[in-house]
């Protein structure tokens, strides 16, 4: 087994879970913590590390920040609460394929986002897992 890093990242932002069967079917937000367990391809840099942790908050966190932080996550299918987004002039959103659930954010987390902005670093994220709360 490789050695692994794990970075906290904490953002906040909106999403509705579109079919829930309770009150997350309302838009609402949370207060998220996502931890990233990196692991490095080649094993530990000259000064013993997977990568520095300032890069995994610039490239992963700053995705985040740009993309996620203060903003909406939607789903591509809930053409409802996308439509009542959309006339909110200069509300930040997100629309990614599934519908927005801390299990589907993390698993477009690890699959798509940070294979892309890690691409150069030598770095795979192996695990994300991701808190809608602290509780």
């Amino acid at each position: 087994m490789k050695p692994t890093c794990t970075r906290r990242i904490q953002f906040c932002a909106g999403h509705r879970v579109a079919g829930h069967e309770s009150k997350c079917s309302n838009l609402h937000g949370h207060n998220y913590v996502a931890f990233f367990d990196a692991e490095a391809e080649t094993g530990l840099d000259d000064l013993g590390r997977v990568i520095d942790f300032g890069v995994l908050k610039e490239r992963v966190g700053g995705w985040i920040d740009t993309n996620w932080d203060h903003g909406f996550i939607l789903g591509e299918d809930d053409l409802q609460a996308r439509a009542i987004i959309d006339r909110m002039e200069g509300q930040k959103q997100y629309i990614i394929p599934m519908n927005p659930t801390a299990e589907w954010m993390a698993d477009y987390l690890l699959y798509d986002v940070c294979p892309a902005v890690l691409e150069d670093t030598g770095v795979i994220v192996r695990k994300v897992v991701l808190w809608e709360t602290e509780n």
